[in-house]
């Protein structure tokens, strides 16, 4: 049976809150399992309004309707407003994802900071990020990470090693076709690379005429190769207008005779000696801006 494993994505205080239980309750129901991936610290999501300049941003925003997904008061935290620690404010939305059976883990300290300057900072940048991540990460689960998934799918070398300093087996940071092991300066990581196989809804809608009422339909079409496919959601869309969407995909990968399970399932079934070694590279992904981590 092939797999889908899910990946949930949670940037900000509104995603922990609301849209983390209604995603726990559409898993629910179709018996599904996920992998929940946590910001730990400050939202600061108004500052991903400075990417203004970014080519493609704009395209990207005026297809997705940013603050009806977000909201108005999200857009305006580290703007307006002052960021709101969502560690400190949501750890029963975090637990309960737990509870529920789901495998939870690292996304960030702080997802628009990470996103817009991991890639140029130093290992001392990049390691005291992680490490506030993951010591958020104990004090609101009593336990280590058993995963990370990187905010926007931005990494440096030094995050890679952090990872395998840290003992994780697997992890999801970065677009690709399979799983692989890493490369740094030609040596393999210890960790297996699970990246994102599939398009994101964000990243269709608005796309080739495809629209809230059918993007259902283009992913589903991706998904009948019989191959396991890794896809990123994220608690603020599928957890919030997008709801509907999710469980029509659900529903479909049901139809389709898939396994709906966390990165952790995935990762158990792999033969490692079989997995290529890959260096760490960088590329675009249609229909979302910027470069991010990618499989060659």
């Amino acid at each position: 049976m092939a797999m889908i494993a899910l990946k949930v994505d949670v940037d900000t205080l509104r995603g922990t809150r609301e849209g983390v239980p209604k995603l726990i309750a559409l898993l629910r129901a179709r018996d599904a399992r996920a992998t929940f991936l946590f910001s730990l610290g400050p939202d600061h999501t108004g500052w991903a309004l400075r990417r203004v300049f970014r080519p493609g941003f704009l395209q990207k925003v005026s297809r997705t309707s940013v603050v009806s997904h977000y909201g108005l008061r999200t857009l305006m935290y580290g703007v307006l407003l002052p960021g709101p620690d969502i560690g400190l404010r949501a750890a029963d939305a975090m637990r309960a994802a737990r509870d529920a059976g789901h495998e939870c883990g690292i996304h960030t300290w702080d997802h628009v900071y990470w996103q817009d300057h991991v890639r140029t900072r130093d290992a001392a940048w990049t390691r005291a990020q992680m490490r506030r991540a993951w010591q958020r990460f104990e004090a609101v689960f009593g336990t280590p990470p058993s995963t990370h998934g990187a905010a926007g799918w931005q990494m440096n070398a030094e995050a890679f090693r952090q990872l395998d300093d840290w003992g994780l087996r697997y992890a999801s940071d970065g677009r690709g076709a399979e799983p692989y092991v890493p490369l740094l300066d030609g040596t393999p990581c210890r960790h297996v690379q699970l990246p994102t196989t599939l398009p994101t809804l964000d990243e269709l809608i608005g796309a080739d005429g495809i629209d809230e009422n059918n993007v259902h339909e283009a992913l589903l079409s991706r998904t009948e190769d019989g191959r396991d496919h890794v896809f990123t959601l994220h608690a603020e869309l599928e957890g919030g207008k997008l709801a509907p969407v999710f469980e029509r995909l659900l529903q479909g990968w049901r139809r389709q005779g898939h396994r709906l399970a966390p990165l952790a399932a995935l990762y158990e079934q792999l033969d490692r000696t079989r997995l290529p070694h890959l260096p760490l590279a960088w590329g675009t992904v249609p229909g979302r801006s910027g470069e991010l981590i990618v499989q060659r």
